[in-house]
């Protein structure tokens, strides 16, 4: 059976503050969900990270399908509405466009699909990152995908030894959807020279040189092209499927341990440890740390098992008490250097106020000839 996966998350509102949803607006989005997707959707799941709502849907209309998508637009305007009544902070803050205008895509929300022919097993996972950019899945993803020290498969697995296919985007290009693909080993060098700059160049998605299966489905919306200003950061959802031709799912969680320090954390401006938390974790500390919450999921003609929270282990107890004191330590140092974005990539604008206010106050002391 040909089954398409869609997981779609957006801001809608949360309580305190950048802190998690309420349970009243979480109803709104699910009974949005049951009662009109019945007739269009085959299965269903709402979850929260942080204060983002992920709906994950499974159907047979294919990507990009205009019902499938309002359904998960309606369900958000349903929670916005939930957000208003009840004094939410942010209500609707990701749904960036007055109108449905045919798919979600574009209109604010994190959008990741995949369409693909259901093996007899199909193991996949759905994260969801909050606080952060679509830039932090580049090195969790290029380590499980392409590194053998974290990725066994790639020399023990004769299908996942062939290697994969990586398309990239271009975030900072807004004329359309600027990709290059890559494939690996090769290019290995090619792909790491990219994917250093979480900012700019994101991993679209991974094929299988194997079969050429689609392994991985990872959104690249960036809120801040899409308004013009910063409305919150991009907060990012990813589909991977698992098993044979692709990683195993400890392979491709192994990366996670990294707790690797990405874009985000407060006001969408520092830089903080990305912190594996169980799923429906609020966030805290400094309006984070940057958090990303996975759920594991095998399917059958579409039907969804229950979900899984694989960072729901005593293990991950220990990283992510690696990851509170990664984020001690950077925060440590404040607005100073590395703690905060450079220039180009702070989401508020007030410090360009303050620097071109500044500009009339410099003098040159000793002007050359």
């Amino acid at each position: 059976m040909k089954v398409t996966l869609t997981a779609i998350k957006a801001d809608v509102g949360s309580i305190g503050g950048h802190i998690c949803p309420s349970k009243k607006l979480l109803a709104a989005v699910e009974n949005t969900v049951k009662e009109d997707g019945r007739d269009l959707v085959i299965d269903h799941l709402v979850s929260y990270t942080g204060d983002d709502v992920a709906i994950l849907l499974t159907h047979d209309r294919g990507i990009d399908d205009e019902q499938v998508h309002k359904l998960a637009w309606d369900a958000f305007l349903a929670g916005t509405a939930v957000a208003k009544s009840q004094g939410l902070y942010g209500a609707g803050q990701d749904l960036l466009r007055d109108a449905f205008s045919g798919n979600t895509r574009g209109l604010g929300p994190a959008v990741a699909e995949m369409e693909f022919e259901e093996r007899p097993n199909e193991p996949f996972l759905m994260f969801a990152a909050d606080k952060t950019e679509p830039g932090a899945y580049n090195l969790p993803l290029f380590l499980a995908f392409a590194d053998p020290m974290y990725n066994s498969g790639l020399i023990l697995s004769p299908t996942g030894g062939k290697g994969y296919r990586f398309t990239v985007m271009d975030v900072d290009y807004i004329e359309g959807d600027r990709v290059v693909e890559l494939v690996t080993p090769e290019d290995m060098y090619d792909l790491a020279t990219l994917l250093r700059d979480n900012g700019r160049y994101v991993i679209e998605s991974i094929h299988s040189r194997h079969d050429g299966d689609i392994a991985v489905s990872s959104c690249t919306t960036r809120l801040r092209n899409i308004a013009g200003k910063y409305v919150g950061k991009d907060d990012p959802i990813m589909l991977v499927r698992t098993q044979k031709s692709f990683p195993a799912t400890g392979e491709i969680l192994a990366p996670f341990e990294i707790t690797h320090y990405v874009a985000g954390f407060m006001r969408g401006s520092h830089t903080g440890p990305l912190t594996p938390v169980k799923a429906k974790s609020a966030v805290s500390f400094f309006d984070g740390p940057p958090i990303v919450s996975g759920l594991a999921f095998s399917i059958r003609e579409g039907r969804l098992t229950e979900a899984i929270d694989v960072f729901d282990h005593p293990y991950w107890d220990w990283v992510r008490a690696k990851a509170a004191q990664k984020a001690h330590y950077i925060r440590e140092q404040g607005f100073s250097g590395a703690a905060m974005l450079g220039i180009h990539d702070l989401e508020y604008v007030g410090i360009n106020h303050r620097l071109d206010a500044l500009e009339s106050r410099f003098v040159v002391r000793n002007p050359e000839e």
